[in-house]
């Protein structure tokens, strides 16, 4: 279902990750709170920002561990769509929930411009990711 407000499924998605303890009332406060201040500081579509963040964020691939003759390779391998997202929305909340703003719609808002912009420890997360694949390509042959 999309949320109430922008008729949005990546916005349901992202309250759905960001609820705790079922408390889906505040989770959607919060972010809605965080687009607010967007929209204070950048004059632009809060959605837009939060959209363009979101696919900033998405990493293409990452490493899996694949054990092979006794040791242990960090095999490169691409992710399916779905997940990209996910981890996505992932690693944009727990960046913004260690930041170091006083209130929760702060930390989501400076979070999502940063990532919006290609700056911040979210998109620090996805180059790591990205590094790491790259450098372990040669195991990428222990790939099925």
């Amino acid at each position: 279902m999309p949320d109430p407000i922008y008729e949005n499924r990546l916005v349901t998605k992202f309250i759905n990750a960001m609820m705790r303890d079922g408390k889906k009332s505040t989770a959607e406060s919060l972010l809605y709170n965080a687009f607010d201040i967007i929209k204070g500081k950048t004059k632009d579509d809060p959605l837009k920002v939060f959209e363009q963040a979101i696919e900033n964020v998405r990493p293409m691939i990452e490493v899996k561990s694949r054990r092979v003759g006794g040791s242990t390779y960090q095999v490169p391998t691409e992710i399916r769509p779905s997940r990209r997202t996910a981890l996505g929305i992932r690693w944009i909340i727990n960046h913004a929930r260690s930041r170091s703003e006083k209130s929760m719609p702060g930390k989501l808002a400076g979070e999502l411009l940063d990532a919006s912009d290609k700056k911040g420890t979210s998109i620090k997360k996805k180059e790591d990711t990205h590094k790491m694949a790259e450098a372990n390509k040669a195991f990428a042959h222990f790939r099925w």
